[in-house]
């Protein structure tokens, strides 16, 4: 196989070269301590696996703004309580990328609708999983987890564990 590009001026395939910035949402289930929701990718790279809401930071964005974009636009939900959570770095060489990814930790606020699957062809369902059951399918073949999760559940940040334990 060819050099990705732009390393090799004969190369067929392009890589993109630059490094992007994922936010993943880690939001907190109502009266279900110890719980968030997570969705199985479709349409994108990590078809497949389970993950978090979030997306990419868009140009001009702040965190937090991209965290509320997101789980509006996927999940028709709006946040609250919003605080940084964790950074990981998330090198996916198979799919030739290569992301930071910023954890944005969230309510729904008070009254808020239960998550609706708002893209369809890029999420099956929302579902409630609880921190052990998502560590749980770290460690097994099925389901597996979209790589930032996994390597934020691997990770175990206390303040996550104690912000999601509050719900």
């Amino acid at each position: 196989m060819d050099p990705p590009a732009p390393f090799h001026p004969t190369a067929t395939r392009r890589v993109r070269s630059t490094v992007r910035v994922g936010i993943g949402v880690i939001i907190a289930v109502p009266n279900q301590p110890g719980c968030v929701y997570a969705g199985m990718r479709k349409g994108s790279h990590g078809i497949g696996t389970l993950a978090l809401p979030g997306g990419h930071l868009e140009m001009y964005e702040s965190w937090f703004e991209c965290a509320e974009r997101e789980v509006m636009e996927e999940m028709n939900i709006e946040l609250t309580d919003l605080q940084f959570a964790h950074v990981t770095n998330d090198i996916m060489e198979e799919e030739e990328k290569h992301y930071i990814t910023l954890f944005i930790m969230g309510r729904p606020v008070e009254g808020s609708s239960e998550p609706q699957t708002m893209e369809p062809d890029k999420c099956e369902e929302w579902g409630v999983y609880s921190w052990d059951q998502l560590k749980s399918f770290s460690t097994e073949t099925s389901p597996d987890l979209f790589g930032p999760l996994k390597h934020l559940i691997d990770k175990e940040p206390e303040n996550v564990l104690n912000y999601i334990q509050k719900s």
